[in-house]
């Protein structure tokens, strides 16, 4: 374990940590870091006090703004793209970083709070095929297409 967390496992180089876990260490004072991509964070958010959306696809610019003075726990879909943000961050120096595993899917499995925007609801057969859903304008007629 490391100083900043006192539960969870060890996995491969990287703590994990479950849903509930996180969830009550958000209720101490640790911070959510989302870092699924914008078109999948909108539809369910994980709804603590504190949390920051970082892109993964943005991590390797904008990691130095995040807070070292605070446990922070990587969160995506299922657990993946936030492993792989815990060994970057270790590997620049924060020691305060922990995976949630399972990610919002396991979250949402273990009852704990969402915030949920149908307007942007997903489609796809599995997480990682996940899109925004194509959206209709107006009556589709012959040569329409859906936008």
């Amino acid at each position: 374990m490391n100083a900043w967390f006192d539960i969870g496992f060890m996995a491969h180089g990287v703590l994990n940590l479950t849903p509930k876990e996180s969830y009550t260490l958000c209720e101490k004072g640790a911070i959510i870091i989302d870092v699924r991509e914008e078109y999948m964070n909108s539809f369910k958010m994980f709804k603590v006090e504190s949390l920051i959306y970082l892109p993964f696809s943005e991590i390797e610019q904008l990691y130095s703004e995040l807070p070292k003075d605070k446990p922070l726990i990587f969160a995506d879909a299922v657990g993946l793209k936030s492993r792989e943000s815990v060994l970057f961050m270790n590997s620049h120096g924060y020691d305060n970083a922990a995976n949630m595993a399972g990610g919002i899917v396991d979250w949402e499995k273990d009852g704990l709070p969402l915030t949920t925007d149908i307007t942007n609801r997903l489609s796809g057969s599995c997480m990682c095929q996940l899109k925004k859903r194509e959206k209709e304008i107006g009556r589709r007629g012959e040569g329409e297409k859906k936008v």
